[in-house]
């Protein structure tokens, strides 16, 4: 039979009586055309991927001739290649090519769903499969990153990324959680557990000693996870720790990471690597996990009230302690402001929109904090490319988006009648609740296509719509399957409590405030779907406790050619695209030509807009571009991006049709205050978030060390009478003729020379640097700067100063040098005095400013561990570590050509608009990865540090 909804005609098995089960789901085609398979429609060609590590030109992965179709980007068909084709390079039974990367995935689904008896018919699952093929064919949507690793191979067919563990106060447990957690790292994944029913430091033990407490036992798992980290075969662990905020122990762990970064600190100032992923960020604790603090509602009515809260013991739930909630908050804020962790997760809104408490409480997440259910369970994620709905006159294709979206919760349904997990306990929770999380990709790039500024009521409008869309499809295909296969085991238990958050959502949905034709008619095809979601499953219940998150799409975000992962927005208006046969060019955005076409702007005037964006990276005094449409073009960087509260505004707008919550780090600037940081986190609570990350930039770097000891010595001088000597420094002239050397050196891909004289009694008088072409502005301001420094050393400045003030200035270009002695600088000028300071200063001196030889550092590595010729990573201790941030001023780039170097999105952003992004090098290519969700990105390579 037919029904029509939301004006489509859609076609649904028939029934074999009230509440009974169906025959078996009927499929029909959306995308695909009968008689037609989906790879006979594309042309399909050759090509080689060969990857490099941008900075040394090492190939880090090669294989040449897979197949791919036509309109597949050179990234998009890399990260496919490298990441996702099964079997040993070379070998015979490596896949080549996407046909028999989608077959295997596909067709082990399809066979599973025939096995359970999933379709009416044969006919049924054929076009089940082809719509899935093309689907995936053409970057409509993507399974998270497991299934590509593991479904159709002999590997266990883990299809989840997102695990959530438990922990009970015996040792025996606490063991345990280790062993569990290790399991999932190995196998590339990362899992989240709340540690608050661990007794405290501040309670007894049965013989009558004092209790360990969580953040001890936090050592032992980091210590792990940063142990297993490089074994997995794809990607880091990513772990995530929850504390109650009614734990006595909370302050000691909303300080452990705050007081790690002070030990950074002093670590790097001491010549250590203490990078992400550098050879001495193991001596650190607590660097492996996202921490978050669970607050409660009623800790944050005494926040508002200014009243005391209890800390209660973990075996009685008496209160041992009592504090000041705004004093704990403010504590929670300063430590976030000073290295961005903890977090917070709404304890309230989180447990208020479960699905199944009867079954347990919600207590903790996933590593990126999407995922949100019963302890010892798991979530298979998929996200659907929002571009690929989005027609050329602008609209929103809801109905296609619709139907999509029923094939492809279909497919992560199935996919848990067959998937393997890695404990038992996980494995009966899953089954038994069937957890999904269906999401999205590329909202920014919609937004922006849409003309919609990001931090606006319409776009807003837009994105609530598609999310109550998704939602309600979602659940009315779950309510239709379990009509089919029956529903969740845990449903009849919770039965009631499933159909109250329905209704929440469906309530959520009609207090959506549209304002233009595409929000307006999504929102009518999704109340619409409501209306039927609680009509199936009043009769047949729901096969899924939960149906949806919003998760980074980092690797699989670049397999679909997304321009942005998630709900994140755009991060810069230009980019970098690869070419076939090598190397890159830089582009502005596709989508911005097409935002301005949306505001109705001619050919001529979207030609000039797009040069000057691609001259300077941003929109302002772009001609012709009106005041009132910048903020269309705001990114989360740049030279306007986007304000933290427009950031929680977008979240705010679609948590209430997610049934889980969303993975997203709200960006503040390095100005932001503690005060700020504490609005932000009081604000998600106020708009009913689920949880929220805050990144100030720079923030893990702290301030000078000396700026306490700078007070105390003007304190003193005030004590004393001011004494006044007059000195006039005198000018000691190089002899004609003088002794001299010539460095050639290379940092970070500039080459240069370093020509110092001295005295003919030993010691440095003038430096020459030739950097740059002759006659071009940078060649000039170092002449200057080289006379400065020469009158300088003259007048008898000391050498030690001008190197103190310049090691570890941090502009472009920086990286690694050719220079045993100085590895990596994190700028010319840290090279050039850190050389001075090795050919010119005494040892002693030098030991003072942290500055060695290479020689000089093997002799202090074999005194300290007394092994000569041991196996120690020598050039992890270098000296040029220090990578402490310097802001410099804005200057206009003068060309559109950005320098051979420059390897990643982020780094453009930062040679255009003269900023330092704190983001992490990616351990497999050494390119500087970008922000997916709370996690960061690869586009090099499509490395991930956490779960998508």
């Amino acid at each position: 039979m037919t029904e029509t909804v939301g004006g489509s005609r859609k076609k649904t098995a028939n029934r074999n009586g009230a509440g009974g089960k169906q025959a078996g789901l009927a499929v029909e085609r959306v995308h695909t055309t009968a008689g037609t398979h989906p790879y006979d429609e594309v042309t399909w060609e050759q090509r080689d991927v060969v990857m490099t590590n941008w900075r040394d030109g090492s190939i880090n992965f090669e294989q040449r001739g897979v197949e791919f179709p036509s309109f597949w980007s050179v990234n998009a068909t890399n990260i496919v290649t490298s990441k996702y084709f099964r079997g040993a390079v070379g070998s015979p039974v490596r896949e080549s090519s996407l046909r028999q990367l989608i077959d295997r995935v596909v067709k082990s689904y399809v066979e599973a769903g025939v096995k359970h008896a999933y379709f009416a018919t044969e006919t049924d699952a054929e076009v089940f499969e082809h719509e899935l093929t093309w689907m995936l064919l053409h970057q409509v949507f993507s399974f998270n990153s497991p299934v590509w690793f593991n479904v159709g191979t002999a590997s266990p067919q883990q299809v989840s990324a997102c695990f959530i563990l438990s922990v009970d106060d015996t040792m025996e447990s606490i063991l345990n959680w280790y062993r569990e957690e290790g399991l999932i790292f190995k196998g590339g994944s990362g899992a989240g557990l709340n540690l608050s029913r661990i007794r405290s430091s501040k309670e007894l033990l049965s013989s009558g000693g004092t209790a360990s407490g969580p953040v001890s036992f936090m050592r032992g798992a980091d210590a792990s996870a940063g142990t297993i980290k490089s074994g997995g075969a794809t990607r880091r662990a990513a772990k995530m720790v929850v504390l109650d905020v009614d734990h006595p122990d909370v302050e000691e762990f909303i300080q452990t990471k705050a007081r790690e970064e002070d030990k950074i600190r002093a670590l790097r100032d001491a010549g250590f690597d203490m990078d992400l992923g550098g050879s001495d960020i193991v001596s650190v604790q607590y660097q492996n996990a996202n921490n978050s603090v669970r607050v409660s509602d009623e800790f944050m009515r005494a926040f508002e009230g200014g009243k005391e809260f209890g800390l209660r013991s973990r075996g009685t739930g008496e209160v041992i302690e009592t504090v000041d909630a705004k004093s704990l908050f403010r504590k929670l804020a300063q430590a976030a402001w000073e290295c961005a962790d903890p977090g917070i997760q709404y304890d309230g809104t989180i447990n208020d929109w479960h699905t199944t408490p009867e079954s347990g409480r919600i207590t903790a997440s996933n590593p990126c904090s999407e995922y949100m259910h019963l302890d010892n369970s798991s979530c298979n994620l998929a996200s659907l490319n929002l571009m690929k709905f989005l027609g050329d006159d602008g609209s929103f294709n809801a109905d296609l988006f619709a139907r999509s979206v029923e094939l492809i919760i279909t497919a992560m349904d199935i996919s848990i009648c067959f998937a393997d997990f890695p404990t038992p306990a996980i494995g009966e929770t899953t089954r038994a609740f069937r957890q999904l999380g269906i999401g999205y990709a590329n909202l920014g790039a919609l937004l922006m296509a849409t003309g919609h500024a990001y931090d606006s009521e319409g776009g807003r409008a837009l994105a609530a719509s598609i999310t109550s869309l998704m939602q309600a499809v979602s659940y009315r295909r779950s309510a239709e399957l379990a009509g089919v296969v029956g529903p969740y085991d845990g449903y009849a238990r919770n039965a009631e409590s499933h159909k109250r958050i329905i209704r929440k959502h469906a309530s959520a949905n009609d207090e959506i405030r549209t304002l233009h034709a595409n929000d307006a008619d999504t929102r009518s095809l999704a109340t619409a779907e409501w209306q039927r979601c609680q009509e199936i499953g009043a009769v047949n219940g729901w096969r899924n406790a939960q149906a949806s998150v919003l998760a980074p799409t980092g690797t699989i975000g670049l397999m679909m050619d997304c321009d942005t992962t998630g709900i994140e927005p755009d991060l810069a208006l230009v980019k970098f695209k690869k070419l076939v046969g090598g190397g890159s060019m830089q582009i502005v955005n596709q989508t911005v030509p097409r935002a301005l076409s949306a505001l109705g702007y001619p050919t001529e005037q979207v030609e000039a807009i797009v040069e000057h964006i691609g001259e300077h990276g941003h929109v302002v005094d772009a001609p012709s571009l009106k005041l009132e449409h910048y903020e269309v073009f705001d990114c989360a960087m740049g030279e306007r991006s986007i304000t933290p509260m427009g950031h929680v505004r977008m979240m705010a707008a679609v948590q209430p049709f997610l049934s889980g919550a969303i993975s997203k780090t709200v960006n503040m600037p390095e100005t932001a205050t503690v005060e700020e940081v504490e609005e932000v986190y009081y604000q998600g609570w106020k708009m009913g978030l689920k949880a929220l990350a805050i990144y100030r930039d720079n923030c893990k770097v702290g301030q000078p060390l000396s700026a306490g000891k700078g007070a105390k010595a003007s304190t003193a001088a005030e004590k004393a009478p001011e004494t006044v000597i007059e000195y006039r420094p005198v000018r000691k002239r190089l002899p004609k003729k003088r002794p001299s050397q010539t460095v050639s050196f290379t940092v970070g891909g500039a080459e240069g020379y370093l020509h110092a004289g001295s005295y003919p009694d030993d010691g440095l008088g003038e430096i020459f640097v030739k950097l740059g072409k002759q006659g071009s502005t940078l060649a000039g301001v170092m002449d200057a700067f080289s006379m400065s420094i020469s009158v300088g050393l003259q007048y008898g400045i000391p050498l030690e100063f001008y190197v103190s003030k310049f090691q570890n200035l941090r502009f472009e270009p920086a990286g690694m040098t050719d220079d045993p002695d100085v590895r990596i600088a994190t700028s010319v000028l840290d090279y050039l005095f850190r050389r001075l300071a090795l050919d010119y200063l005494p040892h002693d001196k030098r030991a003072q400013l942290g500055i060695f030889t290479a020689e000089e550092r093997t002799a202090q590595v074999n005194a300290d561990y007394g092994t000569p010729g041991a196996d120690v990573d020598l050039e992890g201790l270098r000296t040029t570590v220090d990578a402490t941030p310097t802001r410099e001023p804005e200057s206009k780039p003068t060309t559109t050509e950005p320098p051979a170097r420059v390897g990643s999105s982020t780094e453009l952003l930062e040679l255009r608009l003269g900023t330092v992004a704190d983001a992490p090098l990616c351990m497999t290519c050494g390119t500087k990865m970008r922000p997916a969700g709370s996690c960061y990105l690869c586009e090099g390579c499509g490395s991930t540090s956490g779960c998508s």
